[in-house]
């Protein structure tokens, strides 16, 4: 029998993609804050690579991490190809098809746990991309707990659109889905276009239902999200799946609960939470930020691995300038160029970059910025962001309104809500092969910056919601929020399961 000292109480499993690395690591995090488990981090070697350079600047002695073997290369793969960071959109296809052949060495992974310790972890929490995750737990006498990473409406549309393909069923651009009351009309443009053309035999169907399917078979979902701020979604989401869910989110780190006024503790903050080399140092980008009024900025930026085409790009930066109110964009080659590739000025007006930087209108960052810093500072006023949730609730923590340009994923469900539910957001357009115009932009930031109209209704709502993430995350001795409870709920809940077994430590 292990002692208690080397058992671990939950092994995750992260789907490979830093948009659901980063949620699992900090709710490994959160629960052993909160519990005293040791977690176990399962994933491919260049993940964890990625995941050990997070905890460097965070160190945790109670997370192990553990590689499982991939080789890119057997799944017609680029070499060291093991997450979503970069990818083309076919390739990103051959990843998730690839990930299937994880299952095995999981299996052996745990069943080295178990022999190690002389029981089995308490539980698995698996990523929803994991459906054969649940079998797996159960063949080696634990359980399956999955952890959607987004939020709850989000999360229940990607489900019961994959499952049951509703658009196929209609003639219609405008339809419903199933779980979904009458009133919330989807339509064809919300469907990333792999969806759009799914008809159940095609590689992404074949992909998605079984898996999705299998998540459904799980002891019950963890949810990256409060139930303060998302009490419509997360009824839909319960009534659609049928067993628990705890919304134990949003997964930020603490101290970005409060808005700052200034840069002066940014460098230690950001040290939390990054693991990627900035295209610019969070120092320059918060003197920047401190130059400007109250709410005035808009901050730009499409996500990790998300770029715009070129034609998008330039009437962007031509709206931009014809607005004038001062920008944070962080840029990338444009779609059909290499994203690591260096950025090209013919990409932009003539002489943008030089005008923005001499007149201070603009600060143009390469690659990656220090989001967190940005939308937590007095300056930043709106976000025209891609609604990724995780940037999302980064926002919403800080009260910033968005302005929302969503491209993939469960980004346009996530937009919808922002718009119809929330009230804190108004979208550019939608996909990457919409039209834009200069004017457009130009109109669309006007409304949204503007505090007298439309956008300080949007404001007055970022903020109602800001205060609600606070209160869902308090944890302040027997005063305890809504998340912190839901994790606490989902312990008991797992420790009761186990309760016929070994006596959790």
């Amino acid at each position: 029998m292990g002692s208690s000292e080397e058992y671990i109480h939950i092994v995750m499993l992260p789907f490979m993609g830093h948009g659901h690395l980063i949620p699992f690591l900090a709710l490994a995090k959160q629960i052993h804050c909160q519990t005293g488990f040791k977690i176990a981090v399962a994933n491919t070697p260049l993940n964890i690579q990625y995941i050990r350079s997070t905890l460097r600047q965070d160190p945790n002695p109670g997370i192990r991490l553990f590689e499982l073997p991939f080789n890119s290369s057997d799944h017609g793969l680029p070499p060291n190809t093991e997450n979503t960071e970069n990818l083309t959109l076919d390739l990103i296809g051959k990843l998730f098809s690839s990930s299937v052949s994880l299952r095995t060495p999981f299996r052996n992974l745990l069943l080295d746990i178990i022999e190690k310790q002389g029981r089995p972890p308490v539980c698995v929490i698996s990523d929803v991309f994991f459906g054969w995750a649940v079998d797996v737990a159960d063949s080696v006498g634990t359980v399956n707990v999955t952890f959607s990473t987004g939020g709850a409406y989000g999360t229940v549309s990607y489900v019961s659109l994959w499952l049951n393909l509703p658009h196929r069923k209609t003639d219609s651009d405008e339809f419903n889905v199933p779980g979904f009351p009458e009133r919330c009309k989807f339509h064809v443009s919300q469907l990333h276009s792999f969806l759009r053309n799914a008809d159940g035999n095609d590689l992404w169907s074949r992909f998605m239902q079984p898996q999705i399917s299998g998540s459904l078979k799980s002891f019950g979902w963890l949810c990256n999200t409060a139930e303060e701020i998302e009490p419509f979604g997360l009824d839909l989401l319960r009534k659609y799946i049928k067993f628990p869910v705890w919304p134990i989110g949003p997964l930020l780190p603490k101290p970005w609960l409060i808005k700052s006024s200034s840069s002066s503790s940014s460098d230690s903050l950001y040290r939390q939470h990054a693991g990627k080399e900035p295209g610019i140092s969070p120092e320059k980008c918060l003197q920047w930020l401190d130059m400007h009024n109250h709410d005035s900025v808009l901050y730009i930026s499409f996500g990790s691995q998300n770029t715009i085409s070129a034609s998008h790009m330039m009437e962007l930066a031509i709206g931009l300038e014809k607005n004038g109110k001062p920008f944070i964009w962080v840029i990338r080659p444009p779609l059909g160029f290499n994203l690591k590739a260096e950025f090209k000025s013919e990409w932009l007006p003539q002489g943008f970059e030089d005008r923005m930087n001499r007149s201070n209108q603009g600060l143009l960052v390469k690659n990656w910025a220090p989001q967190l810093e940005i939308l937590s500072h007095k300056s930043t006023g709106a976000f025209l962001s891609h609604c990724g949730w995780n940037s999302t609730m980064e926002s919403l923590s800080q009260g910033v309104k968005i302005i929302g340009w969503p491209m993939a994923a469960e980004q346009a469900y996530n937009s919808k809500m922002l718009v119809e539910e929330m009230g804190v957001a108004v979208e550019l357009t939608r996909g990457i092969q919409s039209s834009i115009s200069s004017e457009g932009v130009k109109e669309v930031i006007e409304m949204v910056m503007d505090e007298e109209k439309k956008g300080g209704d949007m404001k007055r709502k970022a903020e109602e919601i800001a205060e609600h993430i606070r209160a869902a995350m308090k944890d302040e001795g027997n005063e305890k929020g809504s998340s912190i409870k839901a994790l606490d709920d989902f312990v008991s809940a797992i420790k009761t399961r186990k309760q016929d077994q070994n006596v959790v430590s």
